[in-house]
């Protein structure tokens, strides 16, 4: 490498100091509007398909299952219904674990691809690029809406305006309300909605994602990233110089110029940049990528195919601009993702939480039970010379609708007898149901001070629905 090309790609890797590298840094700070390019190309394809899988924010809530709403995070009854499944706050353990999943796997993705998630998945870009193609719909390409803004206001440029946000206003309506049935029934909003018989909350959660939507994604845009959302400002923690991001091959590219088809391949007074500045056009952010890696890049790769689609037309080889690491480009050593110690502390948590949530589901049930026996006293002697215990059950009932159970207990002591489970027991949907049971058992067929008794609770209509908890019966000291 010539000793200009080596400056070049030290000040941009950042060899340089911390201060010089922020003068290489042009991420646009809001004082003006980036009307990005729409290029054709592999990551813009993936990019489409990506974010498609927002499509089932919208859909999602209507779906039905037993005639009930097969997923919703019912707040008013405090309890979230996935299909024949009902998750109460009892089972919070699992979202803890499912947060926790969602959380190692961002970090993981993080450390090996950078903000992938940012440029791919995130919501507020998904929204973005929906926001800007009904822009580019009725403004027209990136230079047609640079002029329009700067135009005075006649009445083809209100009415293009008008268009475009009302349009803008009718997507966020729609965000508000898919966002809103996901917590009630979608059929019975949409009824209340028609008739203008919402509730004030539910009016005040329909205008705050509303205007949240129309404000972020029409007016902020990128600056979202940057000021407003905390992963933006913590993912360079979570990167390093073996992890793989869009970047710009200096060695390859400088010193830019002029190229026209044909030219040697080897030219040592040129390089493959020909400053065509495509990469910066198609950048949602306004980034240069060939400055380095800077805040604003959402490792969208959509300056991959921009510069790509330079280089078929020169003749040139791909990969000027390509995901790789710092360390690829300088030429160091790259290792592999199992290579890394912290691929095997993200890969454990993941399947340490996901064992948790297998367990927990599978080991739901419709009751939950619980027995506390009496503290004090332990125990009490009755007239006849028999041993009494008294235990508190606390039965919850996870299914939508009231059951009746009926109380047994199995083991303990012989010629035990249960006193308060004569007539079944009435649970409540969705609530804990509290009531007393005694246990009675000859002194004589005691064995130990404390022995174990098994209890079950039934439900009489369909045995199969049960519960069951080990607790202990007490007595005097042998």
């Amino acid at each position: 490498m010539n000793e200009p090309v080596r400056k070049r790609a030290d000040e941009v890797v950042g060899v340089t100091s911390l201060y010089t590298e922020h003068q290489e840094w042009s991420t646009n700070l809001g004082d003006k509007t980036i009307h990005a390019k729409r290029m054709p190309g592999t990551f813009r394809t993936i990019k489409y398909f990506t974010e498609s899988i927002w499509l089932f924010f919208f859909v999602g809530a209507y779906l039905r299952w037993d005639g009930k709403q097969a997923m919703m995070l019912d707040v008013n009854h405090r309890q979230f219904n996935f299909f024949n499944i009902t998750i109460l706050p009892q089972d919070i353990w699992m979202v803890s674990l499912l947060l926790l999943i969602l959380a190692m796997t961002l970090f993981a993705v993080t450390s090996v691809a950078s903000r992938v998630f940012c440029g791919y998945f995130c919501f507020q870009t998904a929204w973005v690029d929906l926001f800007t193609w009904v822009e580019e719909k009725i403004e027209g390409q990136p230079n047609q809406r640079h002029k329009l803004d700067a135009a005075p206001w006649t009445a083809n440029k209100i009415g293009k305006k008008t268009v475009k946000h009302v349009i803008w206003l009718l997507i966020s309506l729609l965000t508000g309300i898919s966002a809103t049935v996901w917590f009630e029934d979608a059929y019975q909003y949409w009824h209340d909605l028609m008739h203008f018989n919402l509730t004030i909350i539910e009016f005040s959660t329909l205008a705050l994602f509303t205007l949240g939507t129309y404000g972020l994604a029409g007016f902020l845009r990128e600056q979202t990233c940057l000021w407003l959302c905390p992963y933006a400002r913590i993912q360079a923690v979570m990167a390093d110089s073996q992890t793989i991001l869009p970047a710009y091959d200096i060695a390859r590219g400088e010193p830019r110029g002029k190229l026209r088809r044909g030219a040697p391949a080897t030219d040592a007074t040129q390089g493959d940049c020909i400053d065509c500045f495509q990469c910066v056009q198609v950048c949602p952010t306004g980034v240069d990528i060939r400055d380095g890696q800077q805040l604003g890049c959402i490792t969208c790769g959509l300056c991959l195919d921009a510069c790509d689609s330079i280089m078929d037309k020169l003749g040139r080889p791909r990969g000027l601009i390509r995901y790789a690491s710092l360390d690829e480009l300088e030429g160091r050593p790259v290792k592999k993702v199992y290579q890394h110690p912290r691929t095997f502390v993200y890969l454990t948590i993941l399947l340490v939480a996901l064992g948790g949530i297998v367990w927990g589901m599978t080991h739901l049930g419709s009751l939950k039970l619980r027995v506390d026996p009496e503290r004090q006293p332990l125990y009490v002697r009755m007239s006849d010379g028999s041993i009494q215990n008294k235990y508190t059950f606390k039965v919850l009932n996870k299914t939508d609708h009231d059951v009746y159970v009926e109380v047994s207990a199995q083991f303990g002591i012989k010629d035990q007898k249960l006193i308060g489970n004569e007539q079944p027991k009435l649970l409540t949907h969705g609530r804990s149901t509290a009531f007393t049971i005694f246990v009675k058992a000859p002194e004589e067929n005691i064995l130990s001070e404390t022995t174990k008794i098994e209890f079950h609770v039934s439900n009489t209509a369909d045995p199969s629905m049960a519960a069951e908890y080990t607790s202990k019966f007490s007595a005097p000291k042998r």
